[in-house]
Parts: structure tokens; sequence; C-alpha cells
């Protein structure tokens, strides 16, 4: 990303995303956990009121863009975003993901073949009440032989009007290479936070090189690296919360990153912010990320993470995460 293509338009800083032509605020809203819960990668149970508050909320405070996929809340997720949007005026940027499918009892596939992509498609246009999606996205390269057929269905999606630009979530830089070697991609979007650093070896620098435009997932490892999570909290996680089960939520991971937290505090409390904001605002000083992701259950929750935007973080204090980071060896 290129000093010109960093705009502030007297809010929220946005930044051009790759090869297209939206102009992104560097936060956008995370619709994951608004799915609910009842499925396998549910965040428990979520108040759809609640939800669309949140996603108002983040729009009120400059947000321009909304990132869901059809299989977050197997679908749900994409109706209570066009609930949020419904009648609004300026409609912000909607993206979505293809590559999950579902039968009736809730199993989730992964497919990628033509026919699917194409199906997929039109579901959520129809869930999400829109004519065009903005960007869709690829949710995972799954099956890993079937990349390039759905990659080259996206593409014709592309050149019919169905979705205005195509990219990628989860792909290495050799798969990446591999969908180029078909039709441009526009962008990326890998997980990316203190606690989970793979893509800066080689991923990011493809990206960069290649102007792909990079909007990062799971900035606060969802909610690990707030700084309201808590051993207590964890341990009281609802059952179909698929944190219980996740690695970086137990110990001795657990442990030691409530530990950088708590030694994160003074400095945010010196920046006036969060060290959810903090770690978000981490994520966003790699000049190969475009914008982050930013997951909201209810609208109380847009005051600790809406700063990150614009938090200025002098290099020395981001050499004392590295430090902190390195000694942690998380």
């Amino acid at each position: 990303m290129k000093d010109e293509d960093s705009v502030n338009y007297g809010g929220m800083q946005r930044r051009r995303l790759g090869n297209t032509d939206m102009d992104i605020t560097m936060l956008g809203v995370g619709a994951w956990a608004i799915g609910g819960g009842g499925w396998a990668f549910g965040w428990g149970p979520q108040d759809d009121q609640d939800s669309v508050a949140a996603i108002e909320a983040a729009l009120e405070a400059g947000m321009n863009w909304v990132d869901t996929a059809a299989v977050y809340g197997l679908g749900h997720s994409e109706e209570v975003v066009a609930k949020a949007l419904a009648g609004r005026r300026s409609r912000p940027y909607v993206f979505t993901k293809c590559g999950r499918v579902w039968d009736e009892k809730g199993q989730i596939g992964k497919r990628l073949k033509r026919e699917s992509v194409r199906q997929e498609l039109e579901a959520s246009l129809r869930r999400l009440k829109v004519d065009v999606i903005d960007l869709y996205q690829m949710h995972w390269p799954e099956p890993d032989e079937d990349v390039e057929e759905g990659w080259e269905a996206m593409a014709r999606l592309k050149e019919e009007g169905k979705v205005r630009w195509i990219g990628v979530s989860n792909f290495s830089e050799a798969q990446m290479k591999r969908a180029q070697a078909i039709a441009p991609i526009s962008s990326l979007q890998p997980p990316y936070s203190l606690v989970q650093r793979e893509i800066e070896e080689s991923i990011l620098p493809h990206a960069a090189a290649t102007n792909v435009g990079v909007i990062v997932y799971s900035p606060m490892k969802n909610g690990l690296l707030s700084g309201k999570m808590t051993k207590e909290r964890v341990q009281n996680l609802p059952g179909d919360d698929f944190r219980g089960r996740s690695p970086y939520f137990q110990e001795p991971r657990l442990t030691a990153t409530l530990e950088m937290v708590e030694e994160l505090r003074p400095m945010a409390s010196r920046y006036g912010c969060s060290v959810g904001e903090l770690a978000i605002a981490w994520t966003l000083r790699n000049p190969a990320v475009t914008g982050a992701i930013v997951g909201l259950r209810n609208p109380g929750q847009i005051e600790g993470v809406v700063q990150s935007a614009n938090l200025k973080v002098e290099a020395a204090d981001f050499q004392v995460i590295e430090d902190l980071l390195s000694k942690q060896a998380l």
C-alpha cells in the first residue's frame, strides 16, 4: 500500500483496497459472531437486535464495509446484515464468501466446484438482498485440487457483473500464485494478530508485491487480546462457542497471552485506548495491511475498537511490543 493510496475523509482514514476502485476504512465490521450459535464455529447465543444495533453503530462511527460469509450461522449472518442495511440511504460495501456449504442437519462441507460457487452466490444475493456483491471471496482453499475451478468460476461471475471484485481468504503464497495465473486477486483475508504472525514471512510480502489488498481478521484473536477476557470467562464460555475448543484458549498459551495483555495495559492507558485497540493498531502498522476486521456483538463494543484506526503509536512502543512477544514466545 503506497502513501498516495491512503486518504482521510475527515473521519476514519481510508485506503485503496488492492487493484479495486474501493477506498475502504481501516476498520470494517466483522459479522462472524452475529451468525449466532448452534453451528460448528459459532460464538454462542446472539441477539439479532444487538447485532443490528452493533452494525448501525459501526457505520455511524464511520466504517464503510461489512464482511460476512455464507456459512456464518449457516446463512443467518447474511440475513442479519440485510436487516441492518435495509432502508439506508448510503449502503456500505458488502463483502461475503463462498466455498462452504451445509446440509439440512447443519453438517458443513467444503466445495469449490463451478456450479456450487454460482449457486452459493445466488443464495448470498437473496439473503443479503442486494443486486451485486462488492467483494466475493473464496473462504478457504479447500478442496485444494478444486482451487483453480472455483477461482475460474469467480472470475466468470465478475465478468458477468454479479460481483464487482474477487478475493481469497486463508490462502498460502503458493495458492495465491496458482489463482493469479488465472485471474487477478483483489484481496486476501488472513488471520493476523499479536499471537498469530505466520503471514509476515512470505504471504504479506507477496500480497504487497502483487498489489493485493489485505484485510486481516481476528486482530484481537477472538477477544483474547481485547483486554476484557479472563480465565473465568473462558471457563464459562457456552458449549456452542467454538473458542472453548481453540488452542489459543488452552493452557499454557492462555495464561501467557493474558499475562502479555496485562503488560500492555499501561501502554494502552498512556495512549488513552483499550488494549484491544492497541492490538488492532499493531496489525495496521504493517504497510501491506489495508484494513482490519473487528467483530461486534453489541453497540457498546464500538468504544473498545474505534480509536485504533487513528491511533499513532510511537515506533519505540512498537519495539517494546516486539520485545514482549519475543519474551513470551507466543
